[in-house]
């Protein structure tokens, strides 16, 4: 029988195997799509399929550069147990990837998968490692980056790797400073490298939820709008217990009116950023609550931006990332940032070792 490429197609889609070993099984077989199924099992490459579906959020990170030190490469394989991550024969599979990732033309895994490794593709072999070791696996993403000086850090045993681009001359002190810069980035985990980066539109976004936010936590602003909502409130809207209790605390000369919410309910607190929300635009155009926002916003960019963040080895506590960049070279800046974290964004399955057990039991009578 004919071994044609929609019956290699459907064995591999049934075994997970590579498309060479489907081939040589059908041929082995004479096109004979249940033996080849055997075949395959028995040499142990189409066990990958029944490992897919399982959830694989341990893993490895890996970075390699070039000689030159002007390119680098990060790649994230991802396994089912932290066990596996520091197999290895895991372990050098990775750095083996990595080291491929520097020649690949993009950053697209699936063009990436498709690359020729170790006598097969990548997938291939990637397939042959899931048979062998007995773990789904999967290479979930890789990033090249090049510029005028590279730094690298990996943290936690692989657990997260970042490299850092700088433009500038690749002077030892360059290359020491974006280093430390690297394991800030590991540290901080900041979304963008300055606020350049940030779209108008992203702007805005993080505006209106600050705003949002302020009018549906009204015990923290100004003291003036507070207490115009409090007066709507003991007028129409708060139960009689709360006025009381609101009465007390007011004619009480020693209380510390800020621990006022521990006092009310959760129905007149709602009832206060219900009113707030309401008189957003009147809110809105207050100049002490434009500035609270605003001071809320600022506070938020110095967190997700790098180059505002506070260096965490500054002495004075106080120095900036930019600062600190300026203060080894002036002509030295961040042209990219990448930071994997292993597992970071997939959902982990939780495990119930006593139901497993009770499951497997059940399964058995």
């Amino acid at each position: 029988m004919a071994v044609t490429a929609a019956l290699v197609k459907e064995l591999r889609e049934m075994t997970g195997a590579g498309m060479m070993d489907c081939k040589k099984a059908l041929v082995e077989t004479d096109g004979n799509i249940e033996a080849a199924v055997d075949f395959l099992r028995e040499k142990g490459l189409a066990k990958a399929a029944k490992k897919a579906g399982r959830i694989a959020a341990e893993g490895l990170v890996k970075i390699a550069t070039a000689e030159d030190g002007k390119t680098a490469a990060l790649v994230e394989v991802n396994s089912e147990t932290d066990f596996v991550s520091k197999n290895e024969e895991f372990v050098a599979f990775v750095d083996g990837l990595a080291k491929l990732a520097l020649t690949a033309e993009s950053n697209d895994i699936e063009a990436f998968k498709a690359m020729a490794f170790d006598g097969a593709t990548v997938q291939e072999a990637l397939t042959a490692k899931i048979a062998k070791i007995g773990e789904n696996m999967s290479i979930r993403r890789i990033e090249k980056v090049s510029g005028d000086v590279i730094a690298s850090y990996v943290h936690g045993g692989g657990r997260i790797g970042v490299l850092v681009a700088g433009s500038g001359e690749a002077t030892d002190a360059a290359k020491a400073a974006l280093t430390n810069i690297a394991m800030q980035v590991a540290a901080m985990n900041p979304q963008y490298v300055s606020r350049n980066d940030i779209s108008a539109d992203e702007l805005t976004k993080i505006r209106s939820i600050t705003l949002e936010s302020a009018l549906n936590d009204p015990f923290s602003l100004p003291k003036p709008i507070l207490n115009s909502l409090i007066e709507k409130a003991l007028a129409d809207g708060w139960s009689a217990e709360d006025v009381a209790i609101y009465e007390e605390k007011k004619n009480d000369k020693s209380f510390n009116f800020n621990y006022l919410p521990n006092f009310l309910s959760q129905e007149a607190k709602a009832k206060l950023a219900e009113l707030a929300v309401a008189d957003k635009a009147a809110i809105s155009e207050n100049k002490i609550f434009t500035g609270l926002v605003e001071g809320r916003v600022s506070k938020q960019l110095k967190e997700i931006c790098l180059m505002d963040q506070v260096y965490v080895r500054a002495e004075d506590g106080k120095q900036t990332v930019a600062k600190y960049l300026e203060s080894v070279d002036k002509a030295l800046s961040v042209a990219k940032v990448v930071r994997f974290e292993v597992g970071e964004g997939i959902e982990k399955k939780e495990e119930n070792f006593a139901e497993e057990v009770a499951a497997q039991m059940a399964a058995s009578k």
